[in-house]
């Protein structure tokens, strides 16, 4: 039998049946249809309003011209307002910072999520977690990227879509993916002059992605991304296959610098627009203890999940890019699936009625995921961008350089948790997002072994900065007069809180 929730005040401590942490696609689909059958459910996002990366202020952007960014973009006003009809909770501003075990004797093996809003810290129970942290953009470390004036694809997307907000002087894009074409064709309507485009994709990716080719002309994005690359073509120079790319100038940017066919070429430049794909956001899933598995394909790790989206850790879900990247589209049809896993595992249905209300589901999940192995294969990240050498910083938290990660392996350092403690690389605010991928990358370049023998950084709680003051504010209960942080290998972090009269 399913237990009820009643809703509660969630200004310091609270209850869920179930806990979406992320407003994506994936985590406003779920959060929709996990309130529609009857689960009391709370979204938690880090931004101010909902819509995630993709779908960023989408109720509030300056860009009133819905041809700049374009109508998949404005597809998530549907996602957006079926959620506002729902009776699903949102805690904007709620910044997660650790997932554990309930040990106070009146849980069931809940999850306790503690996170922060404005510099306050809260609890809140829930019997099942959804991660749907989506995806983030793959270090792209090249000389000269920490220069100003040199920013992500991802970057440049927040200031259009947030604050309007388009390069003025001369801009070049460079790397590889369908996100850097879509930034190109959203500039261009916005009137932006791209001086160049710069592809690092090899010249055998076409033929290496060939034989997926099928499948990607019978996707829906086949005529649409004819018609995107087709428009960027004709208004912007591109130049494929480009090697030895480099951001230069002295305290900002004013060129980039490039190889093609054995010749060096420079371009006068006040912006430089870096994308070379996305990769899962792990942290917070490798910190709960979750089983990763590496992707050969796409060369980053993602969660081990089935097929409703359930980890190896009892009681906790993924969804949308933060489970393996496939797309705004694919992540909403996941959000769904998950959502129904979630009903399914808490007692809202059986499994009869959970499976046939799967199945619209996963054939729209398979039609967005159609020809998704033909991008996956042209726009690999060449090995060149993804193993840098040199006095290239790789760790800009803490300006660690590619030639003293190589140097410290060669001391015998074998994984990334002693380049850790040797060169403090992944201890920054960032706590290894920016850096994880690439140290692993050039542990496994020097060894001479796999990346997936390599490993990744050992991630605790928290997972994100977190001030003293903040966990001094942790909320007391006369139940519990301490709260108890569980990390991997059964360590624990106990906060000590006076006993309550």
């Amino acid at each position: 039998m399913k237990e009820k929730f009643q809703p509660r005040d969630l200004s310091s401590t609270g209850t869920a049946a179930l806990a979406v942490v992320g407003a994506g696609p994936a985590g406003l689909a779920a959060a929709t249809l996990a309130a529609q059958l009857g689960l009391d459910t709370v979204l938690l996002d880090e931004q101010s309003d909902v819509g995630g990366q993709i779908y960023r202020a989408i109720t509030a952007t300056p860009v009133r011209d819905r041809k700049v960014l374009g109508d998949d973009y404005w597809h998530g006003e549907s996602l957006v307002g079926a959620f506002r009809r729902s009776a699903a909770r949102h805690v904007p501003g709620a910044t997660v910072w650790a997932i554990s075990r309930n040990t106070t004797r009146q849980s069931r093996g809940d999850h306790e999520i503690a996170y922060s809003v404005g510099g306050q810290a809260k609890l809140l129970t829930a019997r099942h977690v959804l991660l749907a942290t989506g995806a983030q953009e793959r270090p792209f470390p090249i000389p000269g990227w920490t220069l100003p004036g040199v920013i992500t694809a991802g970057a440049a997307q927040i200031l259009l879509k947030s604050a309007g907000v388009v390069p003025e002087g001369p801009a070049v894009l460079a790397g590889t993916g369908p996100l850097l074409y879509l930034l190109a064709w959203q500039y261009l309507n916005a009137g932006v002059r791209i001086d160049a485009l710069l592809e690092t994709a090899p010249p055998r990716a076409l033929l290496r992605a060939l034989p997926y080719a099928l499948d990607f002309v019978r996707s829906p994005y086949f005529g649409k991304g004819l018609k995107l690359l087709r428009t960027v073509r004709a208004a912007v120079p591109v130049i494929k296959a480009v090697e030895g790319l480099q951001a230069q100038g002295h305290d900002k940017l004013e060129r980039v610098s490039y190889s093609f066919r054995g010749r060096t070429h420079t371009i006068a430049a006040q912006q430089l627009i870096l994308h070379q794909g996305v990769v899962p956001n792990v942290n917070l899933a490798r910190a709960i203890g979750a089983q990763h598995i590496w992707n050969s394909t796409l060369d980053c790790w993602q969660p081990q999940v089935d097929s409703w989206g359930n980890t190896t850790v009892a009681g906790i879900g993924m969804a949308g890019d933060g489970a393996g990247i496939a797309g705004a589209l694919a992540a909403e049809h996941r959000g769904r699936l998950a959502a129904l896993g979630a009903a399914h595992a808490l007692g809202y249905m059986d499994t009869a009625r959970r499976d046939r209300e799967a199945t619209v589901h996963r054939r729209l999940l398979a039609k967005a995921t159609l020809g998704r192995a033909f991008f996956d294969v042209l726009c690999k990240a060449p090995i060149e961008y993804r193993r840098p050498a040199g006095n290239t910083i790789i760790c800009r938290c803490e300006e660690v350089t590619a030639v003293q990660v190589r140097d410290t392996v060669k001391l015998g350092c074998s994984g990334p948790n002693q380049v850790k403690s040797f060169l403090r690389c992944g201890m920054g605010p960032c706590q290894g997002r920016f850096c994880g991928l690439t140290v692993a990358e050039i542990i496994a370049d020097e060894l001479r072994i796999p990346v997936e023998d390599v490993g990744y950084y050992r991630l605790r709680f928290p997972v994100k900065p977190l001030t003293l003051g903040e966990l001094a504010s942790l909320p007391q209960t006369a139940a519990s007069h301490e709260a108890v942080i569980r990390l991997p290998a059964d360590q624990e972090i106990r906060l000590a809180q006076p006993e309550m009269p």
